[in-house]
């Protein structure tokens, strides 16, 4: 779609450039969502993309990852490092709703700011307990949760001049086991639901339920096996919605089936912590 009213387009070459940004002037990494509807009320658009951030970068504290990396090259991250979360990342990527061109474009930082709650970014990143470096508007910086990030439908808590500029995976979270479910209401549909379990090397387990709810909610438990009341717990949560994708009573009921799945295959283990057969 035209964005007709736009007078201004700055390629962004340095963080002084993202001065121009206010309530009309946005942003610009993807542009697969901001160029999908109307947008009338922006007069200009800031480039993120000649900012020339590197995609992804591993570092000691763990993954790297930068705002304006597309979906592609995330979903193609090499799985060379033993990191037993690997699958995880195109796992999620898979739950986006859009074909190969989209992927090509769409990125991580445009995904989570959306703030959808069928975002699959904010699914993977808040299921990983990653760290959102945010650039605020007055120089300063700002770190956090992503899962913090997300605070409704459609909202978060970046204000206008603000940008996402990377996610951070801690190292403990990647060599996490991670356990994925999705389901929706059509085999090509947006997800009613995304649930996520994760058992970290001192084998806590933290439980990610989104798309179903407006933000990201998180139950974290010391082990699996101290996850009894996992059922009862997802049930509990309040944050369940109804759109043309699932309503909430739907969303609720198959979220707390889908927890029990992944509280049973990330528990099936034997003593030496392998698959039980």
């Amino acid at each position: 779609m035209d964005l007709n009213t736009l007078t201004t387009l700055v390629p962004a070459r340095h963080r002084d450039d993202l001065r121009a940004l206010d309530e009309r002037v946005v942003p610009l990494a993807g542009g697969s969502w901001l160029f999908s509807e109307v947008q009338d009320h922006l007069t200009g658009l800031v480039d993120l993309m000649t900012l020339h951030w590197p995609s992804l970068t591993v570092t000691d504290e763990g993954l790297e990852v930068a705002a304006t990396c597309t979906l592609a090259e995330l979903a193609a991250l090499p799985d060379d490092r033993g990191w037993a979360a690997h699958p995880l990342f195109f796992q999620c990527c898979t739950a986006l709703l859009g074909s190969f061109k989209v992927w090509n474009v769409a990125t991580v930082g445009g995904n989570i700011c959306a703030s959808l709650p069928a975002g699959p970014m904010t699914s993977l990143f808040s299921s990983l307990d990653a760290e959102a470096l945010v650039w605020r508007a007055d120089g300063t910086d700002e770190r956090m949760p992503v899962a913090r990030l997300v605070t409704g439908n459609g909202e978060n808590a970046l204000n206008p001049g603000d940008v996402l500029r990377s996610l951070l995976v801690p190292q403990s979270s990647l060599l996490a086991r991670t356990a994925y479910r999705k389901i929706a209401l059509s085999p090509i549909g947006r997800s009613g639901t995304v649930v996520v379990g994760r058992v970290d090397p001192d084998g806590s387990f933290v439980l990610t339920v989104s798309g179903s709810t407006v933000h990201p909610e998180q139950l974290r438990y010391e082990s699996v096996e101290a996850a009894t009341s996992l059922r009862d717990d997802v049930l509990a949560l309040t944050t369940w919605f109804t759109d043309p994708h699932g309503a909430a009573d739907w969303r609720r009921s198959v979220s707390a089936l889908l927890a029990e799945e992944i509280r049973s295959e990330l528990g099936d283990r034997d003593d030496e912590g392998a698959v039980a057969r």
